[in-house]
């Protein structure tokens, strides 16, 4: 029988929803936190930042102007800048790499009419799993009820058996919850892994995008996301919610559909929106390959930078013959690594 491990989110404060987390796996640690404040000082400082300078790895799409894969690209084709520097590529790889991908999928009511075809859809991107990828399954409603119903495995019946184990519960959705608590353990689980460094970590997200019940915000998810090397892929089903909009507000829709392509577009992955659940099964195909369809490409980052600056990464890719338009899809961007600024007094 499979495990499942509840995960519940304190109002009250960060601690008790970081210390329920815990319970996901090895030990966890504070993502977002801010640099301190030095100390008043009648002595003329310098701060000296100490920075590990590590291979920065992006993973990359590219695409024809149509949306097609383009997959026979070698590295002179490609060029990356970070904050429009020029950078150095010291690594490329277009060969398949193991996945660690999480499905994270919405059980609140709104979901009642698409759950049985999502379900469909999760049996096809689990048999499409090569036998290095890992996967986990994650069920959400409110903030209090996230749960990890599969732990990550390749076993593809374990899977299977948690896809058949969900079902529609009452609650306030927490979209933004479950998203930050997902990326969170696909990069714990991949750093505990030490025997492979280089598998691809991507989360499949499906819902609606209608956040009600959530404890963190946006700001604190996408700082998170910023500092990770998760993809995310949404499935939103957004079509039922409200398209009303406000004098000065989105409509329901319009705002749902807004957060989840931001998801999708800041982290290099992609966002379906799909107007028929009969869809599902060609999206699903799609998703599969486009996680193993991708170029892998690394680079030394410039080491003069403060840690935790947010850094904008741009790859461009050399049009193809008859000056054919190629798309490249990244993330939008990095926050350095680093120890914060230690403070050196100089005396007199």
């Amino acid at each position: 029988m499979n495990r499942i491990i509840s995960v519940r989110l304190s109002f009250a404060f960060v601690i008790a929803a970081m210390a329920a987390f815990a319970t996901f796996g090895q030990g966890t640690k504070a993502v977002v936190t801010p640099s301190p404040t030095p100390p008043s000082l009648n002595a003329e400082t310098t701060e000296i930042y100490k920075v590990d300078v590590e291979l920065v790895n992006i993973d990359v799409r590219v695409v024809d102007r149509n949306g097609r894969p383009v997959n026979d690209l070698r590295q002179s084709d490609f060029r990356v800048l970070e904050e429009n520097e020029p950078q150095e590529i010291k690594f490329f790889s277009k060969s398949e790499v193991p996945t660690n991908y999480t499905m994270v999928v919405d059980n609140s009511g709104s979901m009642r009419q698409q759950l049985d075809k999502v379900i469909e859809a999760g049996k096809i991107l689990v048999r499409a799993n090569k036998p290095d990828d890992e996967t986990s399954i994650i069920r959400f409603v409110g903030n209090d009820k996230i749960t990890i119903d599969q732990e990550f495995t390749a076993n593809k019946a374990d899977l299977d058996d948690a896809l058949d184990n969900m079902f529609i519960e009452g609650g306030q959705t927490a979209v933004r919850d479950a998203v930050y608590l997902a990326a969170q353990r696909v990069s714990d689980y991949e750093k505990s892994n030490k025997t492979e460094d280089r598998k691809r970590r991507a989360i499949i997200l499906v819902s609606d995008g209608e956040d009600r019940n959530s404890y963190y915000s946006e700001a604190q998810l996408f700082d998170l996301l910023r500092e990770s090397s998760v993809q995310i892929y949404v499935i939103g089903f957004i079509n039922d919610l409200d398209a009303d909009a406000g004098f000065i507000r989105k409509s329901p829709k319009e705002k749902s559909k807004a957060f989840l392509q931001r998801l999708a577009d800041e982290t290099g992955g992609r966002a379906y929106f799909p107007t028929s659940i009969s869809e599902l099964p060609d999206i699903a195909k799609n998703i599969g390959s486009e996680l193993r369809m991708q170029y892998s490409i690394g680079y030394l980052p410039p080491n003069n930078v403060p840690p935790g600056t947010y850094r904008n990464i741009k790859v461009a890719v050399n049009d193809g013959p008859n000056a054919q338009k190629r798309i490249a899809i990244t993330k939008a961007g990095r926050t350095t690594e680093g120890t914060t600024p230690n403070t050196a007094v100089k005396k007199n």
